[in-house]
């Protein structure tokens, strides 16, 4: 008895014990917090620590279990209420955490952070997995698709009910048992092997550094240097200048340097990220990746992943991707090979009649051409360009569009270079929050990139405000000179603010209605950049960083003519990277692939990429398709660029490229609407009329447009293209040209 009390004593303390940390836990940790008192609910960034997360993640995930336990446990029968309201209702809190974890993963990560994501993310897919494929919650959700019409369910509440039962069936709600179990092993390893493709590519992308000296630099402008200079002191190397594979770094050493041998030896290594054959090697991630990718496609019933992904998309199959791909690659390809031509004249003059032009080449020689045929220099147009004049233009274009203001917001940062706007309606009224967070560092991954740490919804009847960040690797300042962006970043930096503005101003009444097609979503974003080289927009923003002096009309005519400059390459690199990403997912058998085979086979050998250029992401780096959730889906760049291109065209049709009631229509049919209906429905909605690619095509020069601006002509705006007449022109000529052909083969035959 003596022995019981003792135990149970010690029992009792121990629970006290762990009670109260437990308890202390809980109080000091953000996530446990119903709301967070910062302005527009932001991420208490200053409070939250990376001991946090673990707890958060597992009381997030027991909390959403017992909310799905709670409507399979209903004894009520099934209704949109009781069932899809508060499925879509349920883990805000796990989402919440991981909604910070991740994107701090990207933008900000550490050693420790990369450690718990590769244990935190296949749980995290083991999860939902669970949730996706139970029976009991499945049937409950079911009963109220199968009964929708009965229950009277219409606009927005049939719209999700219908959602939510084809993301459990393309889930694998669906499949027996043993499928299921398969399954979930299948999107367990597929999460594992992603973390570990994301964490090889920063570690060779921070890995590689390439040192010179002052005397290796000819031909290099004085600002480049000076990064460099200023890179190689932070690494505590005087007299020397280090560039990096980071894109500001390493584009505009291709760009200027004369020493070929530099040229070479980064663009190689950047080539080769993921692909040297050490710890960091992705080729076999690759492939498992592709394999497991098919298998948990025939799964779920389809002939190959890329089947599975195009299903949910406005493509709806592979074919329609590759008739797009193929109809703009033969076209893109032939002008690719002009401009090697045009580039050859200079090349052989510098290197003699033998040396052969490598891809590392094309940079330096496509700006002399530009210096030559138009004599531009993108040095002298990065002046005008200031980071803080290009974001003025932005908030400018936004104003006379939409009619929103953004204020400066005094709100808890990630690090200390971030910024914090507040988006103000026309009618002062609040629309969000907005975070930008501009320069590479060591642990920011490459790219740019555009996410939500507060989702809009609504809650008891009130608009949940969103709070969006923006993540960019910008040009850093050097000095006392301001950052200066490249032609490149600066429509990088309208192309992420689309996004924003996609989040900010969206007004949809559930969580599961927020997201759109993945070949829709780039829609919002990449018209943005239509404004960021249009004439009235230049004159508003680009002010030289030192004179003040707003560009020159003759500046920005130079601009103009270039428009379809180097585009031959620019949309050969980006098509060969989603036909590689489409030939990768449209693999009709689990064996593994020699990764660099099939990439040479799918672009070289079936396709006839030239040797000159690369595709934008070789599969080692290609962190869109196996880190990044664009997979079988690269192709949504294209596909969206022939939306974008068209509904632009609203904007010169109209006689105003700023016009108010076409971006208000835009806002309201597009901007706003989330994934409440189609794709194709909010475009038909805004453009009256499908989308025409004769648009796209003009704008990167691979068709003649109407009419060219001559050069004595006045600078206009843009040129307007009746991309519909133009359209029923080529489709009569086609027409014509396959008549005559018939009727060449028709006489040939009587001839013999």
């Amino acid at each position: 008895m003596k022995r019981f009390f003792a135990l149970f004593a010690l029992t009792m303390l121990i629970m006290s014990i762990s009670s109260c940390k437990k308890s202390a836990e809980i109080a000091d940790n953000p996530f446990f917090e119903q709301e967070w008192d910062t302005p527009y609910g932001v991420p208490p960034f200053d409070r939250i620590q990376m001991e946090h997360y673990a707890p958060a993640f597992e009381q997030g995930m027991s909390q959403h279990n017992q909310e799905i336990e709670a409507i399979v446990n209903s004894t009520q029968e099934p209704t949109f209420e009781n069932t899809i309201l508060a499925y879509d209702n349920s883990g805000h809190m796990l989402a919440r955490v991981a909604t910070v974890f991740d994107l701090l993963s990207s933008a900000e990560t550490n050693e420790q952070m990369q450690e718990y994501s590769a244990q935190i993310f296949p749980r995290l897919a083991t999860h939902y997995d669970a949730i996706a494929m139970s029976d009991a919650l499945f049937a409950r959700v079911k009963s109220v698709y199968d009964n929708r019409e009965k229950l009277g369910l219409q606009g927005d509440e049939k719209r999700l009910t219908e959602k939510i039962y084809r993301d459990f069936v393309r889930s694998g709600a669906l499949l027996s048992a043993e499928d299921k179990a398969s399954l979930q092993q299948i999107n367990e390893r597929l999460s594992a092997l992603s973390v570990q493709f994301g964490q090889n590519l920063l570690a060779e992308t921070n890995a590689f550094t390439l040192e010179t000296t002052l005397e290796e630099l000819d031909g290099v402008p004085t600002s480049v240097r000076d990064a460099a200079k200023e890179q190689a002191e932070s690494m505590g190397k005087r007299d020397k200048f280090v560039f990096t594979l980071q894109k500001p770094s390493m584009i505009p050493l291709l760009t200027y340097a004369r020493d070929r041998s530099l040229r070479e030896q980064i663009y190689k290594a950047y080539l080769a990220r993921g692909n040297n054959g050490n710890e960091y090697d992705n080729n076999q991630i690759v492939a498992q990746m592709a394999s497991l990718r098919y298998e948990k496609a025939r799964l779920l019933g389809y002939e190959t992943y890329a089947h599975y992904v195009t299903d949910a998309e406005m493509a709806s199959t592979p074919d329609a991707v590759y008739e797009l791909l193929e109809g703009v690659w033969t076209p893109a390809l032939e002008r690719s090979k002009k401009e090697l031509e045009r580039m050859m004249n200079i090349f052989r003059r510098d290197n003699g009649n033998d040396a052969t032009f490598e891809s590392w080449d094309w940079w330096y020689y496509a700006e002399k051409v530009r210096q030559a045929d138009y004599n531009l220099k993108e040095e002298e147009v990065r002046e005008y360009l200031s980071l803080d004049n290009v974001k003025s233009g932005i908030f400018f274009l936004c104003n006379r569009l939409y009619g929103i203001n953004f204020r400066p917001l005094k709100a808890p940062v990630y690090h200390p270079e971030c910024e914090v706007y507040e988006v103000i309606d026309g009618d002062d009224t609040p629309l969000g929050a907005l975070y930008m967070d501009f320069f590479p560092r060591a642990g920011k991954e490459g790219g740019a990139w555009c996410g939500s740490f507060v989702d809009q919804t609504f809650k008891d009847g009130k608009r949940v405000l969103p709070v969006s960040t923006i993540v960019c690797n910008f040009t850093r300042p050097v000095g006392n000179s301001p950052a200066l962006l490249t032609i490149d970043e600066t429509e990088t930096f309208f192309h992420e603010f689309g996004h924003a503005l996609h989040t900010l101003f969206s007004q949809v009444k559930y969580y599961g209605l927020a997201g759109v097609e993945g070949d829709f979503v780039e829609l919002p974003s990449q018209i943005m950049e239509n404004w960021a080289f249009a004439p009235e927009m230049l004159r508003h923003y680009a002010v030289h960083y030192r004179r003040e002096d707003v560009m020159p009309d003759e500046l920005i005519h130079k601009i103009q003519r270039t428009k379809t400059f180097n585009e031959g390459f620019n949309t050969t690199e980006l098509v060969a990277a989603a036909l590689s990403d489409m030939d990768i997912h449209s693999l009709r058998s689990p064996e593994l692939v020699n990764t660099a085979d099939f990439e040479r086979e799918s672009l070289v050998g079936r396709r006839g990429l030239i040797s000159q250029i690369e595709p934008r992401y070789r599969y080692t780096y290609f962190s869109h398709i196996f880190d990044g959730g664009y997979s079988a889906g690269y192709y949504f760049y294209i596909w969206a660029e022939v939306l974008d291109k068209d509904a632009y065209q609203a904007f010169v049709e109209s006689g105003d490229v700023f016009d108010g009631p076409t971006a208000e229509l835009f806002r309201r049919e597009v901007l706003e609407r989330g994934g409440s209906r189609d794709g194709m429905d909010m475009y038909r909605a805004f453009r009256g009329a499908d989308p025409d690619k004769e648009a796209m095509l003009v704008a990167r020069g691979l068709v003649e447009p109407v009419r060219e601006i001559p050069a004595e002509e006045p600078l206009v705006q843009d040129v307007r293209v009746d991309t519909r007449a133009l359209a029923r022109q080529r489709a009569e000529r086609s027409r014509q040209e396959r008549e005559a052909q018939r009727a060449a083969e028709a006489d040939s035959l009587k001839a013999n």
